[in-house]
């Protein structure tokens, strides 16, 4: 008969050939997942670069409202791509880039443009960022003056007791 032992060494044995499987098979599901995802088909282009190059250039003027923080250029969402599609078919049918500006945002806001037009309204946006690092700024330099002062400044009782340690007389 099989001493207790053997028998923990066989079901540690066990438990480390178990765990050493999982762990491949793990490691095997990772490198194999980018293999299984569907690849999604290229987008059509215009017959006419000319005409591709508009749409590309005004769709980095807009923002995709979906990713917002893309422009309609960069975005592989399905709405920008719809709206790359909108911006085509405008152009084609002979619209200005204004007109289709002005579309875009009479139907999405000013928020649809990715480099909104300084305005009352979007002063904020444009001043937002100056502001904050100025705060910072002041804050920073506040600091630093208030803890200049603070470190340089001894009491007198402490003003005694670094002279008497400079004086190498460590009683007083």
């Amino acid at each position: 008969m099989p001493n207790a032992r053997y028998l923990l060494a066989r079901r540690v044995m066990r438990a480390v050939r178990l765990a050493t499987a999982v762990a491949i098979a793990l490691v095997l599901a990772l490198l194999l997942a980018p293999m299984l995802t569907h690849a999604r088909e290229a987008a059509p282009t215009a017959a006419d670069p000319a005409l591709e190059a508009r749409v590309m250039a005004l769709a980095e003027e807009l923002r995709c409202v979906v990713c917002q923080n893309e422009t309609l250029a960069a975005s592989q969402a399905d709405l920008a791509r719809d709206l790359r599609a909108q911006i085509r078919l405008q152009l084609q049918q002979g619209r200005s880039r204004q007109e289709v500006l002005d579309f875009m945002v009479d139907r999405y806001g000013q928020f649809v443009l990715y480099r909104p037009p300084l305005q009352a309204s979007t002063l904020v946006l444009w001043a937002g960022p100056f502001l904050l690092l100025a705060v910072a700024a002041v804050w920073l330099v506040r600091g630093v003056v208030r803890r200049r002062r603070e470190a340089g400044t001894l009491t007198d009782d402490e003003l005694r007791r670094v002279q008497a340690l400079l004086d190498g007389d460590p009683a007083r």
